[in-house]
């Protein structure tokens, strides 16, 4: 089997096992969203458009309190008053974030309705304009209000509330950014998703299977009716995000800029692209797939089973080292602890009692003679050294 083919069947493989694990996952917010949406190109499902008269709002429960600051009202119930300062801190850094992406000031006023669970959010939406029903968070962008559900649709279901509350107000600061002119569907949902940061790790692997896989969706596909399956939503979701995140690149962070100014002023997304870029949707997309293929070519082989079984081997043998390094130090530490706990716990040893000796020269017989007695006053004549010994008050010589 050649090497090619391998890829192939690798790559098949991680298609069905990222298949199964979508399917059997509940769905998160980004895959809530569109899951049963029939909706063709036009805004994101979870930013409807109003059209019209304005519809009013819905009036608040009772046990609601509010908090605001100077561009942002943050409206939540009693028992969930722990949620407020949190999203309150967290929107003024994103606000900051976004605006300098866009390239000018967004997100004037804005409003934020929190709901205990998606019945109670469902209450709160404005009158007369219902938002589907899957959804764990909506942006009016006419309104200037986002609703948001504290608990998420499916018991267990993975619900990041803040990121879900970034995802809402990229969709309200692109929405006056570009002054509510039209923008694809997927530069408006990629925008959201890469800016909040939702799913980086998921994303990444969506792309990688689809990319060595060849089942990248063409954009135009994604902007005619936005995927229903349960595979083709977290592609569409990463393929916009990643496309959002080649115009974004720091040496195009100023292009991305004059884009949204020229949408701004009335100009077609297309024209515009092409005029700030140089290339329009197509030439894009084909310079976003080399992008693609270039980054995710060598991942393959990186994660081969041959590659895999390497690593491990390896890191085996460095954790076993490390840890048979950290054992001699442990042991030659508990050898040098109980060594001085040894001494420290060990008597003083036991001196015998020396006893006081006098060396006297003895005197010799010349010195007898003269009258030099062995008891008094040695003299210093030449003789011979004999020692002297006290007991009880007498002194004795040692022969």
């Amino acid at each position: 089997m050649t090497a090619r083919a391998l890829v192939t069947l690798r790559a098949m493989w991680m298609a069905l096992a990222l298949a199964v694990s979508f399917a059997v996952a509940p769905p998160s917010h980004a895959d809530s969203v569109h899951a049963d949406s029939t909706q063709t190109a036009g805004p994101p499902a979870d930013a409807p458009q109003l059209g019209g008269e304005l519809p009013a709002l819905a009036p608040l429960p009772a046990d609601f309190e509010s908090v605001q600051t100077p561009w942002l009202t943050v409206e939540f119930p009693k028992s969930q008053r722990h949620w407020a300062a949190p999203l309150v801190q967290e929107a003024e850094v994103f606000k900051t974030e976004v605006s300098q992406r866009l390239g000018q000031g967004t997100l004037s006023q804005v409003r934020v309705r929190l709901a205990e669970d998606p019945e109670q959010m469902a209450q709160l939406a404005p009158v007369g304009a219902p938002y589907p029903k899957y959804a764990v968070g909506v942006a009016y962008s006419r309104l200037n209000l986002i609703l948001l559900t504290l608990e998420p649709l499916h018991a267990g279901a993975e619900h990041d509330v803040k990121e879900t509350f970034r995802h809402e107000l990229v969709h309200l600061a692109l929405h006056d950014a570009v002054d509510s002119n039209r923008v694809p569907l997927w530069f408006n949902e990629g925008l959201a998703v890469h800016l909040s940061g939702e799913k980086a790790f998921g994303r990444v692997r969506t792309l990688w299977t689809a990319a060595v896989s060849g089942n990248l969706m063409p954009l135009a596909e994604i902007e005619r009716s936005f995927p229903r399956d349960i595979v083709g939503v977290p592609l569409a979701y990463a393929q916009s995000a990643d496309v959002v995140r080649y115009l974004l690149r720091q040496e195009d962070s100023e292009r991305f800029k004059l884009l949204i100014k020229r949408v701004q002023r009335g100009q077609d997304f297309d024209r515009a692209l092409q005029d700030s870029y140089g290339m329009d949707v197509r030439g894009l997309e084909y310079h976003w797939r080399e992008d693609v293929a270039g980054r995710y070519s060598i991942w393959p082989m990186l994660f081969s089973g041959t590659a895999i079984w390497v690593l491990a081997v390896g890191l085996a043998g460095v954790a076993w080292y490390r840890k048979r390094k950290r054992e001699r130090r442990t042991l030659k530490r508990w050898a040098n602890e109980e060594a001085n706990e040894d001494n420290l716990l060990a008597p003083p040893p036991q001196r015998a009692p020396t006893p006081v000796a006098l060396w006297m020269i003895a005197p010799s017989a010349e010195g007898r003679a003269a009258g030099g007695a062995l008891g008094a006053s040695p003299r210093r004549d030449a003789g011979t050294l004999l020692p002297k010994v006290e007991h009880d008050g007498d002194w004795h010589t040692l022969h």
